[in-house]
């Protein structure tokens, strides 16, 4: 019997790769560790920081509709938002998480602009991961305790008050979704 390696030529056989090699098929691909790996991990890298500050300005936007609509809900007699304490607790963290998504949004434009980092990255990481947590749950907690008082005043009577709180509700839900979205982007920031 005789083996095809024995016919062919040294010069003529393949060579495989030694164990830390990268075929240069790899390479080109983007595949192994090459050059294209590399600029791939930055797209990544940067799309990233450009979707968690895009998410962190929808937050700030919804916030601010929230708290201005739920503040301007004042129309006399029993239609004023501050006899409800519902509705109160929703304006507070309204308010929290319109000064917490602004913060965070100049936070990261001032070093996406300057590419300086305010505070250590890991600590930028923490603060993130766990500061967009809080928030989104408070933000989710106060919509869902208002939603039934809301309720409950529509069934008696469908008026400008019930319309501008539902409106402000569901602000405080958008930005609770983008909050939520932005904490798991900071989560997997963390753990990389």
């Amino acid at each position: 019997m005789s083996n095809t390696e024995d016919t062919v030529p040294p010069n003529k056989r393949p060579e495989s790769p030694a164990p830390g090699d990268t075929p240069a098929a790899d390479v080109e691909t983007g595949s192994g560790f090459g050059v294209a790996a590399i600029t791939r991990r930055w797209r990544r890298e940067d799309l990233l920081k450009r979707g968690s500050w895009a998410l962190r300005g929808l937050g700030f936007l919804f916030s601010l509709l929230a708290f201005v609509i739920m503040a301007s809900n004042k129309h006399g007699d029993w239609r004023d938002f501050d006899h409800y304490e519902e509705y109160r607790y929703l304006l507070a963290i309204a308010i929290l998480s319109t000064l917490y998504t602004g913060a965070q949004g100049l936070r990261h434009f001032h070093e996406m602009s300057t590419r300086k980092f305010v505070f250590e990255k890991r600590t930028s990481a923490l603060v993130d991961f766990f500061g967009d947590q809080i928030l989104a749950y408070l933000l989710i907690s106060a919509s869902s305790s208002a939603i039934p008082l809301t309720n409950r005043m529509r069934e008696g009577a469908d008026n400008i008050f019930t319309d501008a709180s539902s409106a402000a509700i569901s602000m405080g839900f958008f930005a609770f979704l983008t909050l939520a979205l932005s904490a798991l982007i900071s989560g997997y920031k963390l753990s990389t």
